[in-house]
């Protein structure tokens, strides 16, 4: 009897293991979007890439090969693996975050702010706030414009761009004026008057960088169209 029970027990145990295990696949599946996938996530997924000049074909809320040749593109341009899979680090870069479980675009929005204000903070501390807001707007303008890549991801993490990147200056603590350069330059203040460059006269040791054309200078920063 009492091996009888034992054996009940052991049968309820491994159902519930393979339940669990069932479930998060399940979970880790939903997360990701690829040739075959369908739905109104795919019709979401269809519209960014439209937006952006990516895909051209019907936004039906199937992933086909015109889908997936959109995703590459997008992932190419934008810093991030190339494989056609719109996984969560090609959903946060298209700004859909909340289709990978995450608290939508609130959280977008801080996620935002927090890697922008690393790049304000290694790009211009000690600067006076002005020029640090001014910073963050640069970053903004060059997702506008056509040049560069479309995300705030893929412009700061694009190759050359930011010396920061690769001198261990973005890895440093964050300075707490950044955090507030950043939302202000998120809510559309740009002391640079529309600039995409900005450079150290001091330091600066390319030569193309001084042929743009000026627009404003603040604090050790030249900022230009």
């Amino acid at each position: 009897m009492k091996n009888r029970k034992r054996l009940i027990f052991a049968l309820i145990v491994i159902f519930l293991l393979n339940i669990t295990v069932i479930a998060f696949v399940q979970q880790a599946d939903a997360a990701a979007y690829k040739r075959g996938s369908s739905g109104s996530a795919v019709t979401q997924i269809q519209q960014k890439l439209s937006n952006w000049g990516y895909y051209s074909g019907s936004i039906d809320g199937i992933f086909g090969s015109r889908t997936e040749k959109a995703v590459r593109d997008f992932q190419q341009k934008n810093g991030l693996t190339v494989d056609g899979i719109v996984g969560d680090a090609t959903l946060k870069a298209l700004g859909l975050g909340n289709l990978s479980g995450s608290s939508g675009s609130s959280s977008t929005y801080s996620n935002e702010v927090a890697l922008l204000a690393r790049l304000i903070s290694a790009e211009a501390r000690g600067e006076p706030y002005e020029g640090q807001v001014a910073v963050g707007a640069v970053v903004l303008n060059r997702i506008k414009h056509p040049s560069f890549p479309n995300t705030m991801s893929g412009v700061i993490y694009q190759s050359n761009a930011f010396t920061c990147v690769y001198d261990g200056q973005f890895d440093q603590p964050v300075a707490d004026s950044a955090y507030r350069a950043a939302r202000d330059a998120l809510n559309g203040w740009d002391p640079s008057g529309g600039a995409i460059y900005y450079f150290n006269p001091a330091t600066a040791t390319s030569s193309w960088i001084w042929s743009r054309p000026l627009i404003t200078v603040i604090g050790k920063h030249r900022f230009c169209s």
